[in-house]
């Protein structure tokens, strides 16, 4: 899924718009989703993630180290 934050695992909401005169149609409310290269010291290499804004955010916080970790213990390859 392309709409998928690989740290905090965010997925699409999906919920209605409704009109003025309130007929209801279906609509996905995405996560503010980027594409972001990090520098990965222990292992010599970047790698590449797709993160919400609020990992990126959460990143800048505990370090890219810590959140590698946290997604590789989530299962996901890195």
């Amino acid at each position: 899924m392309s709409a998928h934050c690989q740290l905090t695992g965010a997925q699409p909401g999906f919920g209605n718009t409704i009109s003025h005169s309130h007929r209801r149609t279906s609509r996905r409310f995405d996560p503010n989703i980027q594409r972001k290269r990090y520098w990965l010291p222990s292992e010599g290499r970047h790698v590449r993630l797709t993160l919400s804004a609020k990992a990126i955010k959460t990143i800048d916080s505990i370090g890219i180290e810590a959140a590698v970790a946290r997604i590789r213990a989530r299962g996901e390859k890195v």
